[in-house]
C-alpha cells in the first residue's frame, strides 16, 4: 500500500466463483503492466526485478566505477554518496541511513539531547505521526506536540502560539498527506524565524526536498540552509532502491552515526542502494523541475476533463500542484473507483489512475495520488482530458 493511503481499495482480495478463483487486483494490474499499458503514473518501483537489476547495471556504469571494490560498513561508494549529498545540500556532512524513519528519529533524538527538551513540534499529518507507529515516543522517548491542522502547512502564528516549550520544530517539505503542499518561501522563512524566537532548532523532513526547488525558486542548498538539519530520501523522488541521508553540522552527523549503529543501521554492504541513489541524483534530480511544470499541465487537464464530463465534487488538490505530485478526490467509495480505473486500463491499455485509492479525503470521497515523472511527460493535456472523460463514463450511474 502506498504510504498515506489510510484505507485500502481492496486490491488484494481474491474472489471465488464456484471452484474458480478470480485474480486479485494486484494480479490484474500486473497483467496490465506486462501488456505495456500506457500509465500516467509510472515509478521505477513498479518495474520487475529483472528490469531494475538491468537498469542498475547499465546506468550504474555511467555514474560510478563498477570495478571499484564494494563497500564495507559504509565506506567507498556509501562514503562517496554522503559527500555528494552534503555538497548538494550545502552542509558540513551527511550520513547514509537504510531508512528515513531511522534517520529522522536519530536526528530528533540528537537534537533533544542537545536542547534538553524532548518535545518535537510537528504537523499532525507529518510522517512520524501517521506512518511510524508512534516510534518517536515508543522508541526514542520524544514527545510530539502538534502544530497546525487540516491540509495546509503550519503558520508562524501557530508556532508562536504553542502553549508549551519545544526543543525542535520539524517541518515536512512537502507535507505529503496534506496533498504534497508547501508554504511560500516567505512563509517558510517566517516559520523558521518563529522557531528561533522560541529558542528551538529546525529540522526538515525533506524526504521529497529534491522536488521543491521549482516552487521556491531557490537551489537546494539555500532551502536546506534555513534549517539546522535535513533528511532526504533516495527513493521517493529519485527512484532509488531505498535509503536516506541525514545532513547537517559535522558534530551532529558524527553523533548520528553512533546512534545509527545503535539502531541497527550499520549494515555490512549497501552498495546496490547507494549506486541507485547516485543514479537518481544524476538522472532524476535534474528533471524534477520539468516534472513539476508538467504536473501543473496534467492537473489542469484533469480538472477540465472532470468539468467537461459533468462530474460534481471532483477535485484536484492542490489546484496548482506545488511539486510533481498531487491528489485527486472523487465522490465515490474507494473500491468503486479503484475497480473502474483497473477496468479502463484492461479494456483500453490506458492507465489514468494506476495508484491506490483510499478514503483519506473524507466520508464518501475517494483519494488517489498522481505523480508525474518521465512517463507522464508523454501525456498531452488533450490526451489527459480524453482519458478522464472515458474514465468518468465508466463510473456507476454515468451511462
Amino acid at each position: 500500500m502506498i504510504p498515506g493511503m489510510t484505507e485500502t481499495s481492496g486490491q488484494d482480495t481474491h474472489t471465488t466463483t464456484g471452484e474458480r478463483t478470480e485474480p486479485t487486483a494486484r494480479e490484474r494490474w500486473a497483467a496490465v503492466r506486462r501488456r505495456g499499458a500506457r500509465r500516467l503514473n509510472h515509478a521505477a518501483a513498479g518495474d520487475s526485478l529483472r528490469e531494475r537489476l538491468a537498469d542498475l547495471a547499465e546506468a550504474g556504469a555511467g555514474v560510478y566505477d563498477l570495478d571499484e571494490p564494494a563497500d564495507i560498513y559504509g565506506n567507498r561508494i556509501v562514503a562517496d554518496l554522503e559527500e555528494r549529498v552534503a555538497a548538494l545540500l550545502g552542509t558540513e556532512d551527511a550520513a547514509f541511513f537504510p531508512s528515513g524513519t531511522m534517520a529522522q528519529q536519530v536526528a530528533l533524538r540528537c537534537w533533544a539531547g542537545r536542547t534538553g527538551n524532548p518535545a518535537v513540534a510537528l504537523h499532525p499529518l507529518a510522517h512520524p505521526e501517521v506512518h511510524e507507529r508512534n516510534a518517536l515516543s515508543q522508541v526514542s522517548g520524544l514527545r510530539p506536540v502538534h502544530v497546525g491542522s487540516g491540509i495546509s502547512q503550519p503558520t508562524a502564528a501557530e508556532i508562536r502560539g504553542l502553549a508549551e516549550p519545544f526543543g525542535t520544530l520539524m517541518l515536512e517539505l512537502p507535507l505529503r498527506d496534506a496533498g504534497f503542499v508547501l508554504p511560500t518561501w516567505e512563509e517558510l522563512t517566517e516559520l523558521v524565524e518563529a522557531a528561533r524566537e522560541r529558542e528551538a532548532v529546525v529540522h526538515l523532513d525533506g524526504a521529497r526536498l529534491w522536488e521543491c526547488t521549482e516552487h521556491f525558486g531557490r537551489p537546494l542548498a539555500e532551502i536546506a540552509g534555513l534549517a539546522d538539519s535535513v533528511y532526504v530520501s533516495f527513493y521517493k523522488s529519485l527512484d532509488g532502491l531505498g535509503g536516506a541521508a541525514l545532513a547537517g553540522p559535522r558534530t551532529l552527523i558524527e553523533e548520528a552515526r553512533t546512534w545509527r549503529h545503535r539502531y541497527g543501521g550499520q549494515i555490512f554492504q549497501q552498495f546496490p542502494t547507494a549506486l541507485s541513489a547516485l543514479i537518481g541524483l544524476e538522472r532524476a534530480l535534474p528533471r524534477l523541475p520539468e516534472y513539476v511544470r508538467h504536473a501543473r499541465v496534467v492537473a489542469g487537464a484533469l480538472r477540465e476533463g472532470f468539468t467537461e464530463a459533468g462530474l460534481p465534487w471532483a477535485r484536484v488538490h492542490p489546484e496548482v500542484p506545488h511539486t510533481h505530485e498531487f491528489q485527486v478526490w472523487l465522490p465515490y467509495a474507494p473500491e468503486v473507483v479503484a475497480e473502474v480505473a483497473l477496468r479502463q486500463a484492461e479494456e483500453t491499455s490506458v492507465a489514468l489512475f494506476p495508484g491506490h485509492w483510499s478514503g483519506a479525503a473524507g466520508p464518501g470521497m475517494a483519494c488517489t495520488e498522481v505523480s508525474v515523472r518521465a512517463a507522464g511527460l508523454e501525456w498531452t493535456a488533450e490526451e489527459v482530458r480524453a482519458a478522464v472523460q472515458d474514465f468518468v463514463r465508466r463510473l456507476p450511474g454515468r451511462d
